[in-house]
């Protein structure tokens, strides 16, 4: 990305953000991004407001099943948020700057905190479908980076600190959150690959062996951008299917959406509860 590209993105997100802001009447506090099958998190926001992703400037439209491309604003117990129902994929064929776009317009409308959310296969033994992981750490399996290019239009600092890019002290918040409210929280290592396909069993070996809890094909591009902007971090990875080693099993996109929805409930008790 040149120059005249860098400042042309740079102008792009403010634009964006203008019109966020004038539509929004205020400037939001987080951003938070659901993957598939937890559309119903929106329904929490009160006073809310939607727009469509087609009629934000600059703003990248999503095309994959489960993600229907709808910013909606509104409040929750008070506190100003905006809630991404749909997110954008590498394997859709945006490049990773386009990925994270709504992000940089997001940071320039004022948000400190980034909540994310990923449906994502689980490669630790022990986790089931259903269970909600507390991401820790990330590998980034995707061997591509919004950072990247001598004009880095996200940050004046070109390397960011990844050591507590999801935030520890709000780890210790939702924490807290999940023990007062009986709900069991997995954490773990999140590793991102491109996708769409899902994984060969030689490549779950690998990627347990590596360390991953947890796999899918999204998130990393987020947090790095968010690393890079200096924004808290809090991401959870919902598991809607699991890899066992030498089992006969088929994986399908509408099983992951179908399965994604047993973790809405828990979900929504874990955010509602942040705001009180």
């Amino acid at each position: 990305m040149n120059s005249n590209q860098t400042n042309e993105y740079q102008s792009s997100a403010q634009e964006t953000a203008q019109f966020l802001l004038d539509k929004m009447g205020e400037k939001p506090e987080e951003l938070l991004i659901i993957g598939s099958g937890l559309g119903q998190l929106v329904e929490l926001l009160e006073d809310r407001k939607m727009l469509r992703y087609a009629d934000i400037p600059h703003f990248p439209v999503s095309t994959v099943v489960g993600h229907s491309g709808e910013l909606h604003c509104g409040r929750i117990n008070g506190y100003p948020l905006c809630i991404m129902k749909g997110r954008f994929h590498l394997y859709e064929g945006y490049h990773p700057r386009q990925v994270v776009f709504p992000i940089v317009a997001a940071h320039a409308c004022g948000i400190k905190k980034l909540l994310i959310t990923n449906a994502a296969g689980g490669i630790n033994p022990g986790f089931e479908v259903g269970d909600i992981m507390l991401i820790r750490d990330h590998i980034n399996w995707m061997f591509k980076n919004p950072l990247i290019g001598s004009d880095n239009p996200l940050s004046s600092y070109r390397f960011p600190d990844m050591s507590d890019c999801y935030s520890r002290k709000l780890a210790r918040q939702i924490r807290d959150i999940a023990l007062q409210e009986g709900i069991m929280l997995r954490e773990g290592t999140y590793l991102a690959s491109t996708g769409p396909n899902y994984e060969t069993m030689s490549e779950i070996a690998m990627m347990r062996s590596m360390g991953a809890d947890a796999v899918g094909m999204s998130t990393v591009p987020e947090v790095l951008a968010a690393s890079a902007l200096q924004l808290e971090v809090l991401g959870f990875s919902y598991i809607s299917n699991v890899h066992r080693l030498g089992a006969d099993y088929d994986t399908t996109h509408e099983e992951v959406i179908r399965n994604a929805r047993l973790a809405t409930k828990n979900l929504l008790s874990l955010f509602q509860k942040r705001y009180v």
